[in-house]
This record gives structure tokens, sequence and C-alpha cells, in this order.
């Protein structure tokens, strides 16, 4: 065990040689427990070695320097890309056998860096440090500390393999910039529970890539759950970096309050890539624009407005073709939803296939506010509206039910294959009058 104050940590000045002498020295001798006992200790970027577990004890506090001279710049992954970047305030490079863990806090002190970003971007010199993030290590937890105003993204796994992500609380600001929760990228065996969610952008985002990553790793076997998720602009997001592909994600005994979006999937043309292998369970969803977005024509980003990327007609297939297949939704229940009960729109060229819905309960809000379901070009403003499907194929509805809407319960444009059993809008069985067909 190794205390930070025997290495001359105080809650006076700038604790950062202190913490890292701590952690190095545990390294040295082999790895063991770092402590940081209560009371509130500023410092700057601080990295974690193999063998380590930093423990946050109860009352502790890493407040997290604003001065950007206090971060290492290294070479990571921003939005997708290769690039340099300030490091983390807790980050690890080829490391295993790490942790962070305890009931103290991580205090990011976003706000000045979040000013910069907004009206001086010019003084950035890089990117913004995430809170804690690690690229290249295996073996790795993270447990029960709190973490608050994050600079951009809070926790950002990269390349990295067998982490466990467990009771953390995140609050970041509902207009705070690129302040995600959890965005695992290009990882493996990954399992995130038991943690509350409030952020300024989104609350989990699975992560793969984009065409700008020359490296185009995979990020597989997820699992997420037990999950509170508040604010943010979605729940669990797959993409829309994800042109190393994302496979095997499950999703379960969940609850999103007055996220944008519920369950988001999100790509265009030029970034490639397969999302596959979904399964989504056990959901409850309050005050969402609309629960469910699988979106080939995203426009947020470089190029994204761009013809090749808005265009209807349909391209031919080559590898920046991306596809969305073998999803799978069921036992969820949406209430007070604001805009529309569903979004799934394809690729004139490759349609989102192999798609069910089952055991869905969704009713539209009173006096809704309304929003737009998904960022794409052309798509407007809407108030209680159904399912919106196009260029979809092989899309099962059972057992959905759906309130309160105005309009046609499913608009149907370019599908094939789009089946319905046992639906009902209103407590009524659904009619063919209730479905429109473009």
């Amino acid at each position: 065990m190794f205390n930070i104050t025997s290495y001359g940590a105080t809650e006076t000045g700038l604790a950062t040689g202190a913490i890292q002498q701590a952690i190095d020295e545990c390294f040295a001798q082999g790895g063991g427990q770092v402590v940081v006992p209560s009371g509130r200790f500023l410092t700057g970027g601080l990295r974690l070695r193999s063998n380590v577990e930093l423990h946050l004890s109860a009352g502790s506090v890493l407040s997290f320097s604003t001065d950007p001279a206090d971060y290492q710049v290294i070479t990571a992954r921003w939005e997708g890309v290769k690039q340099e970047v300030y490091a983390a305030c807790i980050y690890a490079e080829d490391a295993e056998n790490i942790a962070v863990t305890g009931f103290g806090t991580l205090e990011g002190n976003g706000a000045d860096w979040w000013h910069l970003f907004r009206n001086h971007p010019e003084d950035l010199a890089y990117p913004r440090p995430t809170l804690v993030s690690f690229q290249r290590c295996e073996n790795v937890t993270l447990r029960d500390f709190r973490c608050l105003n994050s600079p951009s993204w809070t926790i950002h796994p990269l390349l990295s393999e067998n982490i466990t992500i467990d009771s953390l609380k995140i609050k970041n600001p509902a207009d705070s910039p690129n302040t995600d929760g959890i965005d695992p990228e290009s990882c493996k065996n990954v399992r995130i529970s038991n943690c509350h969610i409030d952020v300024g952008d989104d609350c989990i985002a699975v992560k793969a890539g984009t065409e700008g990553t020359k490296e185009r790793v995979s990020c597989e076997n997820l699992t997420i759950t037990n999950c509170t998720m508040v604010h943010g602009h979605g729940g669990v997001v797959l993409g829309s970096e994800m042109s190393g592909d994302i496979r095997n994600v499950t999703i379960s005994n969940c609850v999103f309050q007055e996220t944008d979006r519920g369950i988001r999937l999100k790509s265009r043309r030029g970034r490639g890539g397969t999302v596959e292998d979904i399964r989504v369970t056990n959901i409850v969803m309050d005050k969402v624009i609309c629960p469910f977005i699988m979106n080939l024509y995203y426009f947020c980003g470089p190029g994204g407005k761009e013809p090749y990327v808005w265009e209807k007609r349909a391209y031919p297939i080559d590898e920046r073709t991306p596809d969305f297949r073998r999803i799978h939704f069921s036992n969820i229940t949406a209430r007070n939803v604001q805009g529309a009960a569903g979004f799934i729109y394809g690729l004139a060229e490759r349609f989102i296939s192999e798609i069910t819905f089952d055991n869905i309960a969704i009713s539209m809000a009173e006096n809704s506010k309304g929003g737009v379901p998904a960022m794409m070009t052309g798509i407007e403003h809407m108030n209680n509206r159904g399912f919106i499907l196009g260029f979809a194929q092989g899309i099962s509805f059972h057992q959905v039910s759906l309130a309160n809407l105005e309009g046609p319960a499913f608009t149907l444009e370019d599908t094939q294959e789009i089946e319905f059993s046992r639906c009902q809008t209103d407590d009524v069985p659904l009619t063919e009058e209730q479905i429109l067909r473009k």
C-alpha cells in the first residue's frame, strides 16, 4: 500500500509529482495499491502502470488542473481518428492489471476547457483531455468512484481487452460539449454494469474508428446492464465511428430518462464497417424524442453534407458501404415519447435487414414538444409520429403497441418483407389503413 501523502502530496499546491511518484514506486516494487486519502488534491495528468490499483478513499477528491501545460501530449484517437491529443487526466498505455476503485471523486473541472472549445478554439493546441482513458491495455477495472465535469469524453477505453466498468456515477452538465459517459472504442470483452450516467452527450457510445483510421479494429463482446441514464443525446449509441465493425453486444435492464434518443445506431456512406448481432431487452424509457434509431444517412462530422452521403440513389457497394443487420429488441416500454416511435433508414444500395421488435409498448406524449428523430438531410421536426422505415427489409414487428399517435402507425418507403403480428394502436388491432406505403 502506497499512500500519496507519504510521497509529499498535500491539499495545498499541485500534487502531480507526489502522486505520480507513488504510482511509479508501486509499479517498481511489482504492484500494489496507491491510496488517495480523504481530502482534496489538485493534480495534473497521471499515468497508471501495470499491476497498480489507484484507490480513491471515501471523501477523497482528485481535482484536475485546467492548465494544458499539466498534460502530456500523446498519440491516440480523437473522434475515431489517430492524432496527437492531450493525455487523459488518468491514462495508461500498454499496461495490464490496472484499476481505479473506491468511493472518492474525480473532478475534471471541465468548465474552463468547454469555454476554450466554444469561444477560443485557437488556444487549444490539441483536443481536450478525457477524464479516464487507456489504450492497448488488458485486464482493467473501474469501480465505485464518481466522475464530475469531464473536459470531454469521460471514460474512454481504446484498443483494450477484458474491461470491467462497475457502479460508476458520472455527472456532466446537460449542455457540456462532447462529454460522453462511457465510450469503449475498438475494444473486446467489455462489461459495463450498475452505472448512473447523466451527461451532455451520449451516455454510452460504442465505437470502432472512422474511415480516417488506417487500423481497422472491431469493438465486440460487450454487455451493458443495470444502468440508469439521464439527459444526453442518446442512451446507448453504436457509431457513428464504426468502420472497424461492432458486433456481439447485449443491452439489458436499463432505464433511460430524458435522453434525446434511446437506442441509436448511426453511420453513413464512406465509413464502411458492419454493426451486427445486437440484443436489446428489458428497457424502460421516459421522455425521449425517439426510442429506436437506425440511420445510415447520418450527416454530422467531416464530409457529412456531401451528395455521396445524402443522396437516395443507389451507389455501387464497396468497402465504404456500411451495414446494419441482425438487431433484436424485446420487452421494452417507452412513455411520453416526443417525436417518433422509431426511425429505421438504410441505404438505397444496402438495406438495413434482419431486425425484430417483440413485446414493445410505446405511448406518445400529451402536449409533445416534438423533435428531430435522426440527424439526416431532409428529416423535419415531428410530433407523435409512428415508425418510419426506408430502405429496410426483413423487419418483424410482433406484439408492438402504439398510443396517442398523429398520422399513420407505420410509414414504409422502399421496403421489403415487413411483417406485423398482434400489433395494435390505442388498444385496437393494427389495420392496413394505419400503414402508409410509399
